[in-house]
């Protein structure tokens, strides 16, 4: 982890309180309850994980977009596409089919960041960063899955 650029870190770390707000509050409803009677309906802890996790599938693909420039090849271009793509034809019918969506896509996600690892796209502290932040928002959308 000491290779990984403090901003980097921090934000990714900082990124996943989402997440980990939400898993709290399917574990805890009392939570989800008062984040609602806070914030609104939307922010509901099932509703939460899907949304935010859509939102940062999304990103990824982003990420992986700006990567891919660097190599100016067909197909790191596609791939990143892909983690979007799925978001959106995927993620719906309902909360588990959207949570299940959501969790083979941070899979497949990383595995593309393992992809644009092995084609030396992305910095040497990428994966043991993407590994971390995987782990741990696919923790929090199987604790929503369960839920």
């Amino acid at each position: 982890m000491s290779q990984i650029p403090r901003p980097a870190l921090f934000l990714g770390l900082a990124g996943l309180l989402p997440f980990l707000w939400a898993a709290l509050g399917v574990i805890v409803p009392t939570v989800s309850d008062t984040t609602v009677a806070a914030l609104g309906a939307r922010f509901n802890a099932p509703y939460m994980l899907i949304a935010y996790g859509t939102v940062i599938l999304c990103f990824m693909s982003g990420v992986l977009w700006g990567y891919a420039t660097t190599s100016n090849r067909f197909l790191p271009y596609l791939m990143s596409t892909l983690p979007a793509l799925w978001a959106f034809f995927m993620v719906g019918g309902g909360e588990k089919q959207a949570t299940s969506a959501l969790l083979v896509g941070f899979l497949l996600v990383f595995v593309c960041d393992l992809q644009f690892r092995v084609w030396r796209l992305t910095p040497d502290w990428w994966i043991p960063m993407r590994a971390l932040l995987t782990a741990v928002a696919m923790g929090c959308l199987f604790i929503g899955y369960l839920g």
